[in-house]
């Protein structure tokens, strides 16, 4: 029996990494457990990310996986050493994937975060970044107004252009090509973002590249799956599942409505 990618998130952020590795590998089966009942992280200590980060692996560990992805930004700053030092698999985060493709696609030199307050006080893409190129100038910015409007699934709306309008100004002068959406919630909203910064600016999201890392790991250990079936996925969450699910058929489309997935609230925290 094939095992399964874990993947895990605040909420339903990272359903835009799921997506993208139900794109490229579709015979991989997917867990995935959004974190409903305490979103955001953004606000909250490191320490405490931490160990709801380590409630949920410990929960997904029962599945067996042959990996796990840390599809929350914030969550990947805090505790991704951690968990590896706890479970025995791969486990991949979205921050260097994403600077990755950051790096490959400024032609200035000048590229822009945005994240949660959590991510923008680690300081983690502007370490990934700079490792990478030391003359990379970075732009960091919070923007924790984000988050909630999309668990609300409120993707497109007056509301929505306004929050983003009023939260991105301080970027909008600055010369920057590049803006990595450094939170896996953000791309729900990329339609506005884009609209607000202008077609000059190419927005970054990780999930491409953490699909295209997990699928070179598997290939090189000789774990990626095979055979004719195409896998029945699941997914859970920690809170109130109408709106996740919602959110969920909406993001994912067909693949959700062709697959059985089994919904549970598991008992964490």
């Amino acid at each position: 029996m094939q095992r399964p990618i874990a993947i895990l998130d605040s909420g339903v952020g990272g359903l835009t990494v799921v997506k993208e590795v139900m794109r490229q590998l579709p015979r991989e089966k997917v867990i995935y457990f959004g974190d409903t009942a305490r979103t955001p992280y953004g606000p909250r200590p490191s320490d405490e990310v931490v160990r709801f980060t380590q409630e949920i692996v410990s929960y997904l560990m029962q599945y067996k996986p042959k990996m796990i992805i840390i599809a929350c930004n914030t969550a990947t700053a805090a505790a991704l050493e951690d968990i590896r030092s706890m479970v025995d698999v791969p486990v991949v985060g979205v921050i260097n994937p994403g600077a990755r493709a950051a790096i490959n696609q400024t032609k200035t030199g000048i590229v822009g975060v945005i994240g949660t307050v959590g991510t923008v006080r680690s300081r983690a893409y502007e370490d990934a970044l700079k490792r990478l190129n030391p003359n990379i100038h970075v732009v960091s910015l919070a923007c924790p107004l984000f988050v909630p409007l999309v668990e609300q699934g409120n993707f497109r709306s007056k509301e929505t252009m306004d929050t983003v309008r009023e939260s991105m100004e301080k970027l909008k002068d600055i010369p920057l090509d590049t803006l990595i959406l450094g939170c896996t919630h953000y791309p729900f909203l990329s339609e506005t973002i884009q609209e607000v910064m202008g077609t000059g600016v190419k927005l970054i999201s990780s999930d491409n590249e953490t699909a295209r890392e997990m699928s070179t790991i598997l290939q090189e250990s000789g774990k990626l799956a095979h055979g004719p079936e195409l896998p029945i996925h699941q997914f859970f969450c920690s809170g109130e599942p109408k709106m996740f699910k919602r959110i969920a058929q909406q993001w994912l489309g067909e693949q959700i409505e062709l697959t059985p997935v089994v919904w549970q609230i598991p008992k964490i925290g």
